[in-house]
């Protein structure tokens, strides 16, 4: 569910309409469109109400019967990780587990600063238990969720930080426990290396809180003699305004992408003061969707970037939540977007300047080299 969550053009849900139109956000007169099919996916949950049925379950064939490819329902709760999933932050130890083929649990990343950290719990650490339960044969997925205490909360909400949780781990023949304080901590959406040749990797995983701003500052920070490659391969996409934002650091204003709300035109702009000057490519892939795409798009048809790797997946659609009566969220589209030269992305995708694959990066340093900076 979060992961096609993930992929939507969001706009947070705490803007009010007013606020909303003047930043820029999708909003739809009450007689529109978009208006009448958030009505109808209302009444649908409200008359599930009244006859004691599920009135999420009728919500969600009311999204189907509308034909919204995108629309969503989410229960209360499970919007509420939506939501926390594009605040960029999260509750847990610090560490990165995978599955060996035997079943067992090993760690396979700790992040610097965390408390799996200041424990001295390294990679290649077998993971055996959490809070007393074995951990060996179980998915993943199950057993980050017991890291973060998902169960304790119940609805699939982290637990708080400074809760407690004991990890059995195991190092060569040394067994041992230890409890760790969870923490809470940032998804690290954004990471920046330098690879030979003059080149700066700025990689974006999602478009969460705070990303378009990290963006900005890995530019900046970047030598001045650097090209940059902007690594958009798999990102589902996230929070538009974070796009735009990243736009903002290779821009110095103008045109981002237009939208559609009802048969009306509007359209995101760029911050100024971005850096015109550096060469810059982007990578992109067929998991490069949504908010991806649009950032994309902008720096493509503005002749700030040159795209490297394979066609995107196509969505240029929004979507805006609406609250129902029983607390549950409908996320529906609401507009279509553009690139500034006017071409619509959904269902088409953008189509890279080179095409590339397993050796986009290699590529894109090619590329780069032949701007005349690396």
């Amino acid at each position: 569910m979060l992961v096609a969550g993930a992929a939507t053009g969001s706009f947070n849900e705490s803007l009010g309409a007013s606020r909303a139109a003047a930043q820029g956000t999708p909003t739809d007169d009450a007689g529109g469109p978009v208006a009448a099919r958030q009505q109808e996916v209302t009444r649908a949950a409200a008359r599930a109400m009244a006859e004691g049925t599920s009135p999420l379950e009728a919500a969600e064939r009311a999204v189907s019967r509308s034909g919204d490819r995108w629309g969503a329902v989410y229960s209360p709760d499970e919007y509420e990780e939506f939501q926390e999933s594009l605040d960029g932050e999260y509750t847990g130890v610090g560490l990165s587990a995978g599955r060996e083929s035997d079943g067992r649990i090993e760690v396979t990343r700790v992040r610097p600063g965390s408390p799996a950290a200041a424990a001295g719990i390294r990679a290649g650490d077998r993971l055996r238990s959490v809070d007393g339960k074995r951990v060996d044969d179980r998915p993943v997925t199950e057993v980050v969720s017991i890291l973060r205490g998902d169960t304790e909360n119940g609805g699939g909400r982290d637990a708080t930080a400074g809760t407690r949780v004991s990890l059995g781990l195991q190092r060569d023949g040394h067994v041992w426990t230890k409890t760790l304080r969870r923490a809470l901590l940032s998804t690290e959406d954004v990471t920046t290396r330098r690879v030979a040749g003059r080149t700066t990797v700025i990689r974006v995983a999602a478009f969460t809180k705070g990303t378009g701003d990290q963006v900005r500052a890995a530019v900046a920070g970047a030598p001045a003699r650097d090209g940059i490659v902007l690594d958009l391969r798999g990102n589902s996409g996230g929070l538009v305004a974070e796009a735009v934002t990243a736009a903002s650091a290779f821009l110095d204003g103008g045109l981002v992408a237009t939208y559609d709300i009802g048969g009306e035109q509007r359209a995101l702009h760029a911050g100024r003061g971005g850096d015109t000057t550096r060469p810059v490519v982007v990578l992109v892939d067929g998991g490069t969707m949504s908010a991806a795409e649009l950032l994309t798009g902008a720096l493509q048809d503005r002749c700030r970037a040159i795209v490297v790797g394979t066609r995107t997946f196509g969505k240029g659609s929004v979507q805006m939540p609406s609250r129902l009566p029983d607390g549950s969220v409908a996320e529906l589209t609401v507009g279509h977007y553009r690139t500034p030269s006017g071409r619509g992305v959904d269902g088409r995708g953008i189509t890279p300047d080179l095409e590339a694959e397993g050796d986009a990066l290699a590529r894109a340093g090619n590329v780069l080299s032949g701007l005349g900076r690396s």
